[in-house]
């Protein structure tokens, strides 16, 4: 087989997963012209049509759809090669794509990166901000934090943490409207809401008395638990927060915890992972990166470490 037509072959499947020249020519390092002329060699060469050209979108043919999965095969069986031998020599290099939810990765990956780079000067990041759930394949990452119960199909999953919730206020706000001493209390007080949560809002509790629920209501819904935190820390109400989000306002006591006797459950994940695709090896530098954070992290992660502790 010619190497022309390996590499057009590999191009081929950049393009589709990426689902343009634009893109698939970044990632390549390469240019759109460069890219589109390599699929055009590839078509001649076939004697086929691959791919529907329009203004808009790029769409398979019927051969492009066979063709595909061939290219795409060759392509992962190449990276699982080039993997191996990354693990033979032993140091991380390249390129590591990584997504994140915005608020986590201002939070707590960023702070983290200037370490790792410094450990793994010949590595590169490149870090996506997304609340959606990314597809690691078609998006091009290696990696990604996501806060779910269970990976999806094709999907290896490395515990990071779990997610604990607080309900929490600011000493100003308690002074001026009193502290709940019990779940129930919930309801006569401005709870702030995360927006993606039904209008009619329960936040549920776990405690000494069971599993308990309350009713609650508030002027302010939001879907980014960050601008929550704000509003809150404005004396404005009570909010249900993850303590990944809080952990400093808590420790400084600029909000207070409440119902400290109760657990409460927040509106989505319990857990935060990494996931990555499977394969017969992990990535050096997938491995580097997961295994360098949980350091930074600890256990438990430092958010959820009481004041003083180590």
């Amino acid at each position: 087989m010619q190497l022309d037509l390996l590499s057009n072959m590999a191009v081929f499947a950049r393009v589709v997963q990426a689902r343009s020249f634009t893109e698939a020519a970044k990632r390549l390092g390469s240019t759109k012209s460069a890219v589109s002329k390599q699929i055009t060699r590839l078509e001649v060469e076939l004697g086929t049509l691959l791919l529907n050209r329009t203004t808009r979108r790029l769409s398979l043919t019927d051969a492009g759809v066979a063709f595909y999965d061939y290219c795409a095969r060759i392509v992962a069986d190449a990276e699982e090669a080039q993997r191996a031998v990354g693990e033979l020599r032993g140091y991380p290099k390249g390129r590591l794509r990584v997504a994140a939810p915005p608020a986590f990765a201002r939070l707590h990956l960023m702070p983290a990166l200037v370490g790792f780079m410094q450990r793994y000067p010949e590595l590169e990041v490149e870090l996506s901000l997304t609340d959606r759930s990314p597809d690691l394949a078609d998006d091009g990452l290696d990696l990604a934090v996501r806060i779910i119960e269970e990976p999806g199909e094709n999907m290896i999953a490395r515990p990071l943490a779990p997610i604990h919730w607080v309900v929490c206020a600011t000493p100003a706000y308690v002074a001026a409207h009193g502290e709940p001493r019990s779940v129930a209390e919930l309801a006569a007080h401005n709870c702030l809401s995360y927006a993606m949560t039904a209008l009619d809002e329960r936040w549920h509790f776990s405690g000494g008395d069971g599993e308990i629920s309350v009713r609650v209501h508030g002027d302010v819904r939001v879907n980014n638990n960050e601008a929550l935190r704000e509003v809150v820390l404005h004396d404005h109400g009570i909010a249900l927060l993850p303590t990944y989000i809080v952990w400093n306002e808590l420790q400084s006591g600029r909000l207070c915890r409440l119902l400290a006797g109760h657990t409460p459950r927040g509106a989505f994940g319990r857990h935060i992972h990494f996931v990555y695709l499977p394969g017969r090896f992990i990535a050096l530098k997938v491995r580097a990166f997961i295994d360098y954070y949980l350091e930074y992290c600890g256990s438990p992660a430092y958010w959820d470490r009481p004041p003083g502790a180590g």
